[in-house]
């Protein structure tokens, strides 16, 4: 028997999982900015899955995600630079 051989997509599909489930962790620890970046990380991860699988409602979700997430780092750094 021959052990099932799994696409790229499977791997970075489960590795972005992981990684999300690890930024909601941080969320609920209320660690910002670094729950942002993991988020960002495994939703970066999910959209070129959703470009791979060309699914345009998990591409939409997961572009704005990406959006807003880098929205909020970059207004944390600006913010850091106005008072640091």
């Amino acid at each position: 028997m021959e052990r099932e051989r799994h696409k790229i997509d499977w791997w970075i599909k489960w590795a972005s999982s992981i990684i999300l489930l690890c930024g909601m962790i941080l969320t609920s620890q209320n660690l910002y900015p670094i729950n942002l970046m993991i988020h960002a990380t495994g939703v970066l991860g999910w959209l070129i899955v959703s470009i791979m699988w060309n699914d345009r409602s998990l591409i939409v979700v997961n572009a704005c995600a990406l959006t807003l997430l880098v929205n909020g780092l970059i207004a944390y750094l600006i913010e850091g630079l106005q008072h640091g």
